[in-house]
């Protein structure tokens, strides 16, 4: 059992530790009793190797969860063994599908001395650079060819179904988008508009591309990335592919 000393500890350490690394972090601690948060943390820990060994062995009785504001988090737990320090890894983002994981190498955690400075400058120089670049590349997955938007610019993007869609988009956009049909994947935050009615879906681009317009926001429809380059005008309908596409089974 984790006495208060032990918890303590584990709270204070996270919180010199988030508030040493590179951009903002915030620390938050989960005790003992909070059983069904640490359940679905531990499923969500992104390691293969050093710390999956050990909640092999040490089911995970606390932890503090370091979050960043992008939604990056890092998850500190004790070590059970002999040696001071904590373990330290990533979280997976719990927002995007299994698919986007197929193929990105897991940025493996690392064990930590007794020491949150010095612990700070050895997650910032190897775990973060690791986890970094395994979010972008699922975040790219999780895209699928959709082109990113920017925050001048909303991006179209045409799909093989028929449909459209655009990822990210800011809230004033956002909004735009819903009110002309655009229906938002909640997990993926992903914006679509279905190409069932081509002639409906036409007169809700072009009124989009005017009121985004409006806004000082430019638009661009185009083709996956590698095909058509985009354009600063506002959106024009192409002819409808009349290709389709099945959705790939989720796995994982």
């Amino acid at each position: 059992m984790h006495d208060h000393h032990t918890s303590e500890r584990l709270a204070s350490y996270a919180d010199v530790l988030a508030g040493e690394l590179p951009d903002s972090w915030t620390s938050s601690h989960l005790p003992a009793d909070a059983k069904d948060d640490l359940a679905e943390l531990a499923d969500r820990i992104w390691d293969l190797d050093l710390v999956a060994a050990s909640l092999a062995e040490h089911p995970l009785q606390q932890a503090a969860v370091l979050s960043r504001q992008d939604g990056a988090q890092l998850v500190l737990l004790d070590r059970n063994d002999e040696r001071d320090g904590f373990l330290i890894a990533a979280v997976a983002p719990r927002a995007l599908p299994d698919e986007a994981f197929r193929g990105v190498p897991e940025p493996n955690g690392i064990a930590l001395a007794d020491d949150p400075f010095l612990s700070a400058e050895q997650v910032a120089g190897d775990l973060l650079a690791r986890y970094d670049a395994a979010l972008a590349q699922v975040r790219h997955n999780a895209l699928g060819g959709i082109l990113l938007s920017q925050p001048d610019r909303v991006v179209l993007t045409w799909q093989p179904d028929g449909s459209v869609a655009a990822a990210p988009v800011d809230d004033r956009a956002g909004a735009i988008l819903l009110a002309h049909g655009f229906v938002q994947d909640p997990q993926s935050g992903i914006y679509r508009l279905g190409g069932d009615d081509t002639q409906a879906q036409a007169r809700a681009l072009r009124e989009i591309g005017g009121r985004l317009d409006a806004l000082g926001i430019g638009t661009a429809l185009q083709h996956p990335a590698g095909r058509t380059a985009p354009t600063a005008a506002p959106a024009s309908v192409p002819p409808v592919p009349t290709s389709t596409h099945t959705p790939a089974t989720r796995a994982r």
